[in-house]
């Protein structure tokens, strides 16, 4: 785990979108991870932006959506399929076969959930995961005391999110009830995760994800264990984080190593 605190929203989106363009130039097929929401908008218009100057192409890259609400066809205007395509897929060059998203209207759930996770698993696995973080530590649609090996399933929405979209719906009878996401075990198996929080009221969950204990309580505790876990967050984020100088120190100091040696073999010749 890796905590990076930048000065604001911005300079976050633009870390962010540095570690996947870094990614992307190493000549692989691409596979992404991708959260809807307020908080991942400026990495997609920035990913957009290099795509139009002709800095990153997106024929070979591959995009897994991370939930998606129960009952909402994939046109609706407030289903995550909708959101994907209207804030980045038709923005840019990837392939229609290269995108795969959970759906509102499944078949069957379990038979949907289990071939998305086989899925991801054919295609080799996601290499970078982005995240962003609830007031209350969620990832995806992972609420407190979700299981923390948990799979792609559905869930059921908490009662505070319930309320909270119903400004969105023209009736009480749209406003979805139950969701599918990726399961926290799922986000695990990532190669890289990429969690972006920005403002002082997302301070408490950062800080009890950092630095608090590994619960199912703050689900997002677990990215404690990845190796590869970057916590991308902004200074009213980082508020509350009693390690937040050392964290700067760290990070301001890692790509230094190699001069270090260096140094040291010179006086040693």
């Amino acid at each position: 785990m890796e905590v990076i605190i930048k000065k604001d929203y911005s300079d976050m989106c633009d870390e962010a979108v540095r570690l996947i363009h870094q990614t992307w130039q190493k000549g692989e097929n691409l596979v992404l991870g991708l959260a809807t929401g307020k908080t991942p908008l400026g990495v997609y218009d920035r990913l957009i932006r290099l795509h139009r100057e002709q800095q990153m192409d997106f024929s070979d890259v591959l995009a897994f959506s991370l939930d998606e609400y129960l009952g909402l066809p994939d046109n609706h205007s407030q289903s995550f399929v909708f959101y994907m395509q209207q804030n980045f897929y038709q923005h840019i060059n990837i392939k229609e076969e290269n995108i795969f998203h959970l759906r509102g209207l499944p078949d069957h759930i379990e038979t949907h959930c289990r071939e998305y996770e086989t899925k991801i698993q054919e295609v080799g696995g996601i290499d970078i995961q982005i995240l962003g973080i609830g007031e209350n530590g969620h990832i995806g649609f992972n609420e407190p005391s979700s299981s923390l090996s948990s799979r792609t399933r559905v869930k059921t929405l908490t009662q505070e999110t319930i309320a909270a979209n119903a400004h969105f719906f023209h009736h009480q009878d749209e406003i979805p009830r139950y969701c599918l996401t990726m399961g926290i075990g799922t986000i695990m198996e990532s190669r890289m995760i990429l969690l972006l929080a920005s403002g002082e009221e997302k301070s408490a969950a950062i800080q009890q994800s950092i630095e608090g204990p590994i619960t199912a309580s703050v689900p997002a505790s677990i990215l404690q264990l990845h190796p590869q876990a970057k916590f991308i967050i902004d200074e009213e984020a980082a508020s509350k984080l009693a390690r937040k100088s050392y964290y700067k120190w760290v990070y301001e100091h890692k790509d230094k190593v190699d001069d270090f040696l260096a140094k040291k073999r010179k006086r040693t010749d």
